[in-house]
């Protein structure tokens, strides 16, 4: 069982009417989806969730409504993944096995850009070494990255950073769009060097084009979508060396004691 819900968020989300897993993948499973990020204090939380209205629903599996996740990622030894997105590369990708530590049930999935900004998320249940991609693995990923117009066959995929963190995931039943909100983010490299966020909050909308409901209230309460993704802006926070220009502006906001003097350039 994963740690409990952050106390500024506790009493907020234990008061929404709950709503089960396969209602929600099939009202909102949203796999090509436009998501818009946003970082902000924890102390915040109750004052967003609680103006999204009495109608929203939160996801509840064996009583629980608040569980781990944990993210190995792959890339290139030379960051082909990472650098596509730094330098705002049209076929980018991000791969990765996921754990949903309460389940303990793994899955391998490949993100790619779809058209107009969105995002496409495919994945397969995934079984075997969580730190080496096992051949069925390997074959989905090259068959995916084909259809996103990208020729892995000469990438050799390593992990290089794990991500954990606990995730509330909301339902707007007036658009059928999520909410998820993350806390607990942590950041490690395979060597062990780490960064916590303790006193932050990652909000994701997950929607159409047309902002939702809890992104119209987060515009109204001063909130922008930011350029965060866990993989991205963690790698860049951890390796300084490597060009971040797109993650500078939650780097120097949400994370002052993070050096960015040695960041390169993005070109």
């Amino acid at each position: 069982m994963t740690a409990p819900a952050p106390l500024h968020l506790a009493p907020v989300v234990g008061a929404l009417h709950p709503i089960g897993l396969d209602e929600l993948v099939e009202r909102a499973s949203l796999l090509t989806r436009l998501d818009r990020k946003y970082m902000l204090p924890i102390r915040e939380l109750p004052l967003v969730l609680g103006g999204l209205g009495a109608d929203v629903r939160v996801l509840e599996m064996a009583g629980e409504r608040h569980f781990g996740y944990r993210s190995v990622y792959f890339d290139t030894p030379e960051l082909d993944g990472y650098l596509r997105t730094a330098r705002r590369r049209r076929r980018r990708f991000k791969l990765r096995i996921r754990t949903y530590l309460d389940s303990g049930d793994h899955y391998f999935e490949v993100k790619t850009s779809g058209p107009r900004g969105t995002t496409v998320k495919q994945r397969i249940p995934y079984d075997g070494d969580l730190w080496s991609l096992n051949p069925s693995a390997r074959a989905y990923a090259d068959d995916v990255l084909a259809g996103a117009g990208i020729d892995s066959g000469g990438f050799r995929f390593v992990p290089t950073l794990v991500t954990s963190y606990r995730r509330t995931t909301l339902l707007l039943p007036a658009s059928d769009s999520r909410v998820t909100v993350d806390t607990g983010l942590t950041w490690t490299l395979p060597d062990g060097t780490g960064l916590r966020t303790p006193d932050r909050a990652v909000v994701e909308t997950k929607s159409g084009r047309a902002g939702s409901e809890a992104d119209r209230l987060l515009w109204s309460l001063k909130h922008r979508p930011i350029a965060i993704s866990k993989y991205g802006t963690g790698l860049a926070a951890l390796r300084p060396g490597l060009p971040a220009h797109r993650w500078l502006p939650v780097l120097r906001r949400h994370f002052p004691n993070v050096s960015t003097a040695l960041h390169g350039s993005p070109a």
